[in-house]
């Protein structure tokens, strides 16, 4: 025992349970077993003459430490007292069976390692004093074993409760059948589905709402509310559809189905689907048929006022019109979702984002007959990457500045995404007449196949049946780069940068950038107008930029002050 070092353990209890040495303590022992062997005899003839003169077992004193004192108890039961450095002065009793007390809050301080239990107190009836000396030995020889072994790691991996803050925490799970969906496909569910929802938003615990695989759930246009008390998981493991006939929104607004507003920490997953059921629209669409009236139509999911929040594993397909809208809404996460419609269908955004900031948008696939993913006024601090966009209208900012109003979008970023047989590759469009910035937009590492206008920026953009007027005023473009952007393009001018003669584009950069004709025939080319900028590396077609520094020579010359200069 001469080995055994004092630093070598010196436990102290931490949380609620655990090993409890006390230094002294170990000190002691390890004292008395290296003095045992010479003691033995000794000892022997005392326990001796103990038995001759009374007849019995008398009570050993009993091993004390600086953190352990004998006591009494009323019915002369061996207890400890607990030191006070160990945690406090309470004092629990316990019986001297040999046995590890059960872990409470706080535990025992009679609990030994190595399977071998000790209780230092008053000896039991019918103990002999060789038996409390070899588990004296025991302990030190343990602890012997422990120091030569370097054995730290095995006490650390004693099972230990949890502490209440790394303790998992419950949660609440809603199965919509429990509140009368019937999930047939043709029964109306939307009550159900709102009780299920006032249930979960009212709970105080996390929640999740369940839609399972065998389920499909109709429901009408529905507002699900907040705010809620706790985080909620809306689970769509099977399908909800919407009514396929268009008079279902008589009355209603017919710009909403499934409605999320004031909501935060919500999560919506599950691998199901969400169908729109838009073919009836699509039909009466002005944009089919012109001699329809343009109504509007309802986005399938609009999340409005939303913060701190996910949509993952989700399919969403058929919208009436755009599929997912995000409005005012900050820190959201889109990854692992599939939007699915025709190219045919009208105004189908796949992904919208309006006077929003903090959207991540991962691993997302989008095959619509709109924009993939469009971001309109006022949104900021938006990340896309590993998109597949196609068929469609490609990935576009804007459009902006319709009916002269000033909006702003900055701080963008596209990188990794493959576009295909889509209207448009990646692009800004913005109205005549309008006011505001595009600034601090990066499209990067993109791979284009057969995509008309794969890079586009338009600052004389319309969208109607009438031709637009001339107007002077414009949405101002600058910091804009295009990065690596390489494939092929259906159209002839594969670089077009069309801007305003007012506020003409500044400080756009192109950089390795490849673009070849889709059949492999012939050659492409760039089309600029007032764009001013910057190439680098092999750019094809050949870049048209103008020079920044003759714009900033023109401006002086023509006395032209801009606010962004």
């Amino acid at each position: 025992m001469a080995g055994l070092q004092r630093s070598t353990i010196s436990f102290r209890r931490q949380g609620s349970s655990g090993i409890v040495w006390d230094d002294r303590l170990i000190a002691e022992l390890s004292k008395q077993a290296a003095n045992d062997q010479q003691g033995e005899t000794l000892q022997q003839d005392e326990h001796a003459k103990l038995i001759t003169s009374e007849g019995q077992d008398q009570p050993a004193k009993p091993i004390a430490g600086d953190g352990l004192k004998p006591i009494r108890t009323d019915g002369g039961a061996g207890g400890m007292e607990r030191s006070r450095s160990n945690g406090g002065g309470a004092i629990r009793h316990h019986r001297n069976t040999g046995r590890v007390s059960p872990a409470v809050d706080p535990p025992s301080p009679r609990l030994s390692a190595f399977g071998c239990c000790s209780a230092f107190g008053k000896k039991q009836p019918g103990k002999k004093v060789n038996q409390r000396k070899r588990q004296t030995k025991l302990v030190a020889s343990s602890l012997a074993l422990t120091a030569n072994a370097n054995s730290f790691e095995s006490l650390l991996q004693l099972p230990r409760r949890q502490s209440r803050s790394t303790r998992p925490r419950s949660e609440r799970l809603l199965h919509v059948g429990k509140f009368g969906a019937k999930g047939n496909g043709f029964t109306d569910d939307t009550k159900a589905f709102a009780d299920a929802w006032k249930t979960a938003c009212s709970s105080k615990v996390k929640t999740r709402i369940l839609v399972p695989e065998n389920y499909t759930c109709l429901l009408r246009p529905i507002d699900l509310s907040g705010p809620c008390k706790a985080r909620l998981t809306l689970q769509i493991s099977g399908t909800i559809i919407a009514p396929n006939d268009p008079d279902a929104w008589e009355g209603l607004n017919r710009r909403k189905w499934l409605y999320f507003h004031g909501l935060s920490r919500l999560t919506v997953e599950g691998g199901g689907t969400v169908n729109g059921m838009g073919q009836e629209w699509w039909t009466r669409s002005c944009k089919h048929n012109h001699s329809n009236p343009c109504r509007g139509a309802p986005t399938a999911i609009t999340f409005h006022k939303c913060k701190n929040m996910r949509v993952e594993n989700l399919n969403v397909i058929d919208s009436q019109q755009m599929h997912i809208a995000f409005t005012s809404c900050r820190r959201v996460t889109i990854s692992a979702v599939k939007v699915i419609a025709p190219a045919t269908s009208p105004n189908t955004d796949g992904i919208h984002i309006s006077v929003s900031r903090g959207i991540v948008i991962d691993n997302t696939t989008v095959r619509t007959g709109d924009d993939c993913v469009s971001i309109v006024k006022n949104s900021s601090q938006i990340s896309i990457s590993n998109i597949i966009c196609g068929p469609g209208h490609g990935i576009s900012i804007g459009s902006l500045g319709k009916s002269k109003s000033w909006e702003e979008v900055r701080d963008i970023t596209v990188d990794t995404a493959f576009i295909s047989d889509t209207a448009n590759g990646v692009r800004i469009k913005t109205w005549q007449g309008g006011s505001g910035l595009v600034s601090k937009i990066i499209f990067r590492n993109i791979k284009m196949n057969n995509v008309s206008n794969p890079i586009i920026i338009d600052q004389y953009y319309c969208d109607s049946r009438k031709p637009c007027a001339n107007q002077t005023s414009a949405v101002s473009i600058e910091n804009i780069s295009f990065v690596h952007v390489r494939g092929t393009s259906a159209s002839k001018q594969a670089i077009k940068i069309s801007c305003s003669d007012s506020s003409p584009c500044r400080n756009i950069l192109l950089q390795d950038i490849d673009l070849e004709p889709s059949n492999g025939d012939g050659f492409t080319e760039s089309f600029c107008w007032e764009a001013y900028g910057s190439s680098s590396g092999q750019v094809y077609p050949p870049p048209c930029l103008s020079d920044d520094t003759i714009f900033l020579e023109q401006s002086v010359q023509s006395g032209i002050t801009s606010a962004y200069l």
